[in-house]
């Protein structure tokens, strides 16, 4: 059996020890410091997605994980065994890259296998390992093609294979989707999550694209100048964002400067700049007079026409006009002035004649539905 015991057709992934650990890790390249000191836990058959911009430090962590790079301070665990000083070829982990790494003048076969003939596995065992692992990525039957003979897609599943089939004790994956295309991106996000949850391997995954550490991440550890930004569950990171960066880098958000005017229990009654007031539920320690800033996701405000009623009770609610619109199928991007001069940038369901250009309207946002920041005092 692949990699370890599992309950049903997935891994139990609470409660569990970390299978990879980062001590005070900081690595420089001459004067540049390119991973701050950072202390990280990957949990025990969990996929944790290292997600953030370009330049930002995350496929550094995974090189140094993998021992490609070498840490200029602190240390790494792996399976609680700390791996500063062992080569790469003994730390039994699979990688998958972006361009797939495959070697085309080799069969399928022998990519598979390739990680396999230089662990000391018998000769008898290869041909069963290497078949059940195509299996695995509904790839079976190929062994004797060329990487040529494969679309993109199916070469990407070659190497998930040839990944898998040494039985590591954790897979990276460094921005493995960015060469598909859209549906097929996809589609090789269910595959790999579902084959993730089913191995129960300890996962690392590296990517900027917020939809894929969204949809197939137990945590994400958002990252930004070399820095820990945040890190927790999906619905964590994304509805309880700790700055502004998080709250932008995930979702398309408005900010909204603004001064705490009342509290009474969870509700914060604010006073923005433009002279607009708001009403919003959010617990915490505030106090009136307190600048903050206001977010909303732009999926929270709701568009309607501008003698409609509020579509709930004791929603905020304000006049203006769409100045732009981007429609996408099954979405309406909406860009609304407001009778405040501030621009609003609004995301609901297409209907079957969206808005147009210059419409008066109302938007709508519920209490619930907005976020609050600390302001951070420049030093």
């Amino acid at each position: 059996m692949f990699l370890q015991t599992i309950k049903g057709n997935t891994v139990e992934k609470h409660n569990n020890p970390a299978a990879v650990q980062l001590k005070g890790v900081l690595k420089r390249f001459g004067k540049v410091v390119a991973v701050q000191k950072m202390d990280l836990d990957f949990e025990e058959g969990s996929l944790v997605t290292l997600l953030g911009p370009s330049g930002c430090g995350k496929t550094t962590i995974l090189r140094m994980i993998s021992g490609l790079e070498s840490p200029t301070e602190g240390d790494i665990y792996i399976k609680g065994k700390r791996v500063n000083d062992i080569p790469i070829h003994k730390r039994n982990l699979g990688m998958i890259f972006q361009n797939y790494a495959l070697f085309p003048h080799k069969t399928i076969f022998d990519n598979v296998a390739f990680g396999l003939k230089y662990r000391d596995v018998a000769k008898s065992e290869i041909e069963g390992k290497v078949k059940k692992a195509l299996e695995m990525v509904r790839l079976p039957g190929v062994e004797n093609r060329m990487p040529s003979q494969l679309s993109g897609g199916q070469q990407q599943r070659i190497a998930m294979a040839r990944s898998i089939v040494i039985e590591p004790d954790v897979l990276l994956m460094d921005e493995p989707l960015s060469a598909l295309d859209e549906n097929l991106r996809e589609e090789m996000r269910r595959e790999i999550d579902n084959l993730q949850q089913i191995l129960g391997v300890t996962t690392v995954f590296v990517t900027h694209d917020q939809r894929e550490a969204l949809s197939m991440s137990d945590k994400i550890v958002v990252m930004n100048d070399g820095l820990k930004q945040q890190e927790g569950n999906p619905e964590q990171v994304y509805n309880y964002p700790d700055n502004h960066f998080v709250a932008d880098f995930l979702g398309h958000s408005n900010f909204f400067n603004a001064v705490v005017s009342g509290i009474q229990g969870d509700m914060v009654s604010l006073d923005l700049n433009d002279g607009n007031q708001f009403r919003i539920v959010h617990p915490g320690q505030w106090a009136p007079g307190e600048p903050v800033e206001l977010v909303v996701r732009a999926q929270n405000f709701k568009v309607s026409s501008q003698d409609a009623p509020s579509p709930e009770p004791d929603m905020n609610s304000f006049s203006g006009i769409i100045k732009d619109r981007s429609y996408m199928g099954g979405e309406v991007s909406y860009f609304v002035e407001l009778e405040s001069g501030t621009m609003v940038h609004a995301i609901g369901i297409a209907k079957l004649r969206p808005m147009r250009k210059g419409t008066s309207i109302r938007i709508h946002v519920a209490p619930r539905h907005c976020g609050l920041l600390k302001v951070v005092k420049q030093t």
